[in-house]
């Protein structure tokens, strides 16, 4: 007898996953994606820049992916804004290869979407065995450790964020200008479009670090941030905004510790961190320096 091709559901939600640390990360992030499949028809979107040690195990264990090569040094808000235009589902969600998602995390995204409102929800760290990692999850993360405010808020969080499909093909122009998330969402805000924070639904940060390799990656991040935001800029605006970003790594320290004491994080864990903390805002701080000062050269490239 001829074989009967079932046809496969539309999608609901398609989930966009940039592959840039390695098959170690991206591995466990789509095995917990493959639970949610089992519940929902999931269209799961990878920009995928590392090449064949990656996609050669992602097409034998996970063959319903949908892998879209892209070179080495597409940046990681180019790689979501491909994904973007290949999304088929209403709904689009962005995390990280090094992100895991929790049971029921799909269903309750879709839940909690309002029209064209951008829905974030927290972020949990899961790499707790080593101090690095947590000092590391600390300076990234300090803003959204719990308790986080539920309802319309200024700022969502860019790797647990739930977007209208159509709200981001009306904004092509945004999404493909190679900014962070931070910069489609004030061109979304100014639009008159809601984010809305939902802090129950939760994924886990799982990212192991050496310490050279987080001060890499924090000024890069810091430097090709700080460029966006001075590109076009007068020499003297640029020399200001560098200047001033001299006197970022005490404050930024300062910012990290007070929220890490006053929130959830156990006193011990923080001034253990401290050494750590204080390497790390540092390397934050000169990246601003040098983005404001030289522009962002190639760092959002290396960004991982």
């Amino acid at each position: 007898m001829p074989s009967v091709r079932i046809p496969m559901p539309d999608p609901v939600l398609s989930v966009v996953i940039p592959s840039v640390n390695g098959w170690s990360d991206l591995q466990p992030c789509l095995m917990a994606l493959a639970g949610e499949r089992a519940n929902l028809p999931i269209e799961i979107l990878v920009p995928e820049r590392c090449g064949p040690a990656v996609r050669e195990p992602l097409a034998a264990e996970f063959p319903w992916v949908q892998v879209i090569p892209v070179a080495l040094g597409t940046t990681i808000p180019m790689m979501r804004a491909i994904a973007f235009d290949a999304a088929r589902a209403p709904s689009v969600a962005v995390i990280e290869d090094h992100v895991q998602v929790r049971q029921g995390w799909a269903r309750s995204l879709l839940s909690a979407k309002e029209g064209p409102a951008v829905i974030g929800g927290a972020v949990a760290n899961a790499a707790t065995h080593r101090l690095v990692d947590w000092a590391a999850f600390l300076c990234e993360y300090s803003h959204l450790l719990p308790p986080l405010p539920s309802g319309p808020v200024p700022w969502v969080t860019g790797n647990n964020t739930l977007y209208d499909r159509e709200v981001l093909r009306a904004h092509r122009a945004v999404t493909h200008a190679g900014h962070w998330e931070n910069y489609l969402h004030d061109a979304l805000r100014a639009a008159g479009i809601r984010l809305i924070s939902h802090p129950e639904i939760v994924v886990d940060h799982k990212k192991h670090y050496t310490v050279g390799e987080y001060v890499t990656q924090r000024y890069l991040y810091s430097r090709s941030y700080a460029g966006s935001r001075v590109s076009g800029g007068t020499p003297l605006r640029r020399f200001a905004m560098g200047a001033a970003a001299l006197a970022l790594p005490p404050v930024l320290l300062y910012r990290v510790v007070s929220r890490c004491l006053h929130r959830q994080v156990p006193r011990s864990l923080v001034w253990k961190s401290l050494p750590y903390l204080g390497l790390f805002v540092w390397a934050w701080g000169i990246g601003e320096v040098v983005g404001a000062w030289r522009g962002a050269g190639t760092s959002l490239e290396r960004v991982t």
